[in-house]
């Protein structure tokens, strides 16, 4: 696998994206946001943090780089891409996927290991997950509330489209969405982090593997 991470300026987890790479066995490549090629990755991962402090909406200046003019061609073209957090915003802004990001319900900054069930083992990155399998993943954010007209919803609901739902609701999302796919599958975008739960020298829950062996399984299906 040869994995693309991008970097914005006020990205706080792409070098913790590079290192989950790196120890799921993959070949962990740092991407520029002022770049405008990803240099022949196999998928790409925006990361969390506060891309460009923030500034306007999450994600909304981010979504303008010149990098991110590549990813999205590359994603519509099927290129796996998975956005975490702040790269989940970023995917909204961009178009990719559908919906937005808000304020928390109580205004508050959440910081927790969140308990989530797998609802897709469909998508490139959850299908080394079982269908209904439940999972505890780091959370960090203060805009990560999932918000989305009733139809957008409905639609989501009935084709599939949400990845992971939250079994205890941190931050107010509806019908308690963690995490999203476009039609294809191939583009992913979560707030919970799973890259902070694959390492066995730091934790005990090992979780957010599973995010990377459905990767490379599918990459491995390619070939």
């Amino acid at each position: 696998m040869k994995i693309g991470v991008v970097s914005f300026p006020g990205s706080l987890d792409d070098h913790d994206g590079l290192r989950a790479v790196r120890l799921m066995g993959g070949e962990a490549v740092s991407l520029w946001h002022g770049a405008d090629d990803v240099h022949g990755v196999d998928a790409v991962i925006l990361p969390g943090g506060f891309s460009y402090g923030d500034y306007l909406r999450c994600g909304a200046i981010a979504r303008f780089s010149p990098v991110m003019e590549e990813v999205v061609r590359q994603a519509n073209k099927g290129m796996p891409l998975l956005g975490i957090c702040n790269g989940f915003q970023v995917l909204c802004e961009a178009r990719l996927l559908p919906g937005a990001l808000i304020r928390n319900e109580g205004q508050k900054f959440t910081s927790v290991t969140t308990p989530l069930r797998v609802e897709s083992t469909s998508t490139v990155w959850t299908n080394a997950y079982a269908q209904g399998q439940e999972i505890n993943i780091v959370l960090k954010n203060g805009e990560g509330n999932y918000q989305a007209d009733a139809e957008t919803v409905k639609q989501l609901e009935a084709e599939g489209r949400v990845v992971v739902r939250y079994l205890d609701n941190p931050n107010g999302s509806m019908n308690d969405i963690a995490g999203i796919t476009n039609e294809r599958g191939n583009v992913v975008g979560l707030m919970p982090h799973p890259e902070h739960n694959v390492d066995p020298t730091i934790t005990t829950n090992l979780d957010g593997q599973g995010f990377f062996r459905s990767l490379e399984s599918f990459l491995s299906s390619r070939v």
